[in-house]
This record gives C-alpha cells, structure tokens and sequence, in this order.
C-alpha cells in the first residue's frame, strides 16, 4: 500500500521537515563540504572516474555525511541500503549482506551506509570484512568520533577516511538563502541576529534549518534583534518557588555581608539561618562558593579552610562543628576579595558559547595513530620545558579566534603578585611573536 500512495504522490504532500525539503539533490549542492566534493576533492575525482571505494565520513552532526552517501550512491548508480549502528544487530547485517549478494548476481550493486558506525562492538565490524573484500558493498559509515579510536585497524585499514568540516558562516549563509527562496519570505532577523542563529547553530546545518523553520512558521511584528531571538528560541531560566524566598533572603543577606567584608553581619545572618533550621551543610556549600567566587586567588588558603570547615563539621555536627561555620565566617570576612576568577570563567564560558566548536590550533593537538600524525597533528609544537625562560609564547587559542584576556587579577592578597607573573609572560610572548 505504501508504494500505491508514493507513486499516486501523496507521500510528496505530506508534512515535511524544512531540513529535508532542503535536502540536495546533486553532490554539488551540498554545502561547506568543497574540499571534498568539488572536482578537483577526493569525492569528485571519485565521481569523475566512475569508482567509489569504502568511505568513512568523519564529521560533527548535521555537515551532510547521510545526504552525502545517498548522493554518491545515485551518481554511481548502486542501490542505496541504509542502518544504523544504534538500531541494528546482527540479524540486521546478515540480510542486508544477503539482499546484496541477490543484487550483485543481476548486476547492481550495492553501498551499504551505516549511521553512528563507531556503535558498533569489534566483532560486529569484522563482520563488515569479507563483503567489502570480495565487493558485495561498498560501505560508507557515518561517525562523528575520531575513527582512529572507535574502528578497530582492520576494517580501517580497508576505508577511506574523509573529514567534513563544521559548517562556516558562509556555509549556513547559504542554507538559510536557499530556505527564504523556498519558502518565498525572508527570516524576521536584524543583522546581529542572524549573525547569533549562525552561532546557536554552531556548524550544525540541520539544527541552523529547524531554527529557521520555527521562526519562518511565526508572525512577528518587527525584526528580531539578538535579545528577542533568545526568547523566541530559549526557555527562559526557572525560578525559586516562593515559599522559599526567606530562605534565598536569608543566604543573599549572608552572601553579600562577606562580599562587602562585613564580618559582624555576615555572623548574624549565619546565626539566623542555624536558628531557623537551616541544613548547615547547606551554608557551608555556599560558603565553598563564596571562597572561590569573591576571594578566589587573593587569598589562595580561602577554599582550603573553606573545604576544611565542612570536614570539620561532617567530623562532630551540632552544636559542635557549627562553631566551624562560625570561624570560617570570620576567615572569609576578613580576607582580600577578588572576583577575577570568576569573573574570567563567565567570559571565557561566554566566549565558549560564541565561537562554538572551533578546534585546538594543529601543533597542540597528540597524535597517538599513525594516520593523525600524517594529517599534521602536533607539527610544530615546542616543549616549553626546553624554551628559554620555560616559555615558548606559542598560540594556543584556536587558529580562527584572536587573543583573549579572560583572567585580569587585581591588587589585592596574592594576586599582585600574580598580575606581576603574568605582564612577565605578556612581554616575553610580545618579544617571542
């Protein structure tokens, strides 16, 4: 019945995912993959000859590995059979094998592509061993891990291995083009919006088309700008619920007296909260926060009595150990603040979150197989242990992304002297560069 319904054209009106209608119908069509799909890559010249061996396509999700493998399967004229590795077992593997070997007896072959092939165990990938051997398939897997570490060396050594790049803003630029001629309307987004879908999409084709597809099927008013882009497509963050908010009141009031080195209060709010019940290895938990959060590298020693309070506690509980919680109060009150750990987290974090998943520049990176070593891994690194002044100033962000300054210590406890270390290293890195 199916079949009656596909070739009377139902089955083309039916619902269908703005990612699939997109889906490319041509090899050429496929985006942000040029080094391997233009003619002069690996996948055109194969196209080109008429010949495709067994491929791995290594790569993040949604850059095109499944619309990849069906398009090589129809430029090549080989039936296309999919799996996947999480859904499949070996009764699954056995008949496709099978129906393979009835195709080839009449002539037509076969490319057998395997989602998430790494799922796979080492024995169910022998298995793939004498079919690809003897042409039976021509096997194309799907991973998005290194395969030097999930494919076992014998099945590896029998594929090649392909790598398709996280799409580039250029990339997603196209796919969001060709979705507003699809749907004949442009996306409702300022230009810094867009720019953000770009960076919540992070490379992911698939994932930057369902975010289109939410806010193409939407009316709006004006253009989003960043700030109403987030509303429209992030939950918004939960809230307390209000028959606490004495007790949040009460650990603020306590949070804040240290903060602003108020010992004396910060002891009344703390004796508040032990005589109204609260769990005191709950004040000592924010104690632990606070101890890394205000003081952080000003006074190193700060989390170490902070730790040692709550052992202290856990040792004797109460009445006895709340005299701990008293004397950690104290110590915290009276030490140097600073925020520029944390400080230097929350924008490193941001940071994170806005450049997506740019990779470690070649020469960090180890190289523990062969085949990473050959592809450039770690070429170029320079032992700091061996440089002058044990610092070689290599860049160690990622090669797309300038120079960050997260972590700015301030004139306080120990980390003035920190802040002279680290002008130290800025000018040997200065000279070095």
């Amino acid at each position: 019945m199916g079949d009656l319904f596909k070739s009377a054209g139902l089955e083309e009106a039916a619902p269908r995912p703005l990612a699939d209608r997109l889906r490319p119908k041509v090899i050429s069509e496929v985006v942000g993959q040029g080094h391997l799909t233009d003619p002069e890559g690996t996948l055109g010249r194969m196209l080109a000859a008429g010949h495709l061996s067994s491929l791995i396509l290594w790569g993040p999700p949604g850059t095109g590995k499944t619309t990849t493998a069906r398009l090589l399967a129809e430029d090549i004229d080989l039936y296309f059979e999919q799996i996947s590795a999480v859904f499949s077992g070996v009764a699954d593997l056995r008949k496709c094998f099978e129906a393979a070997k009835e195709r080839r007896r009449t002539g037509k072959g076969t490319l057998l592509f395997v989602d998430e092939i790494h799922r796979f165990n080492r024995s169910q990938q022998d298995g793939f061993l004498p079919y690809v051997e003897d042409g039976t398939i021509v096997l194309v897997g799907a991973t998005t891990e290194n395969p030097s570490f999930e494919l076992n060396a014998a099945l590896l050594s029998r594929m090649q291995v392909l790598t398709l790049n996280r799409l580039d803003t250029a990339s997603m630029e196209e796919l969001l083009s060709r979705a507003e001629v699809l749907e004949d309307k442009n996306l409702p987004l300022t230009e810094e919006a867009r720019l953000m879908l770009y960076n919540m999409a992070d490379g992911d084709g698939r994932y930057l088309l369902n975010l289109a597809e939410i806010l193409l099927g939407l009316k709006f008013d004006d253009k989003l700008d960043p700030n109403a882009l987030l509303q429209v497509l992030q939950k918004r963050a939960p809230v307390y619920d209000k028959d606490r908010e004495g007790h949040y009141n009460l650990i603020s009031a306590l949070h804040k007296s240290l903060r602003g080195s108020d010992t004396d209060a910060a002891l009344y709010w703390a004796g508040r909260m032990l005589a109204g019940g609260e769990d005191p290895l709950y004040i000592l938990r924010r104690l632990v926060r606070f101890a890394i959060e205000d003081i952080g590298l000003a006074d190193p020693q700060a989390v170490i009595q902070a730790n040692a309070a709550k052992e202290v506690y856990e040792f004797l509980g109460s009445p006895e150990g709340d005299l701990a919680i008293a004397q950690l109060v104290i110590y915290l009150g009276t030490a140097p603040k600073s925020n520029a750990a944390y400080m230097a987290h929350k924008k490193s974090l941001r940071s994170a979150k806005e450049t997506g998943s740019l990779n470690p520049p070649m020469h960090i990176l180890n190289a523990p197989t062969k085949m990473m070593k050959e592809m450039g891994y770690g070429k170029g690194y320079q032992y700091d242990h061996d440089a002058k002044d044990g610092f070689s100033g290599q860049n160690y962000f990622p090669d797309e992304m300038n120079r960050q300054n997260f972590y700015k210590p301030v004139e306080r406890g120990f980390e003035r002297d920190i802040s002279k270390r680290l002008e130290y290293w800025a000018k040997l890195r200065e000279e070095k560069n």
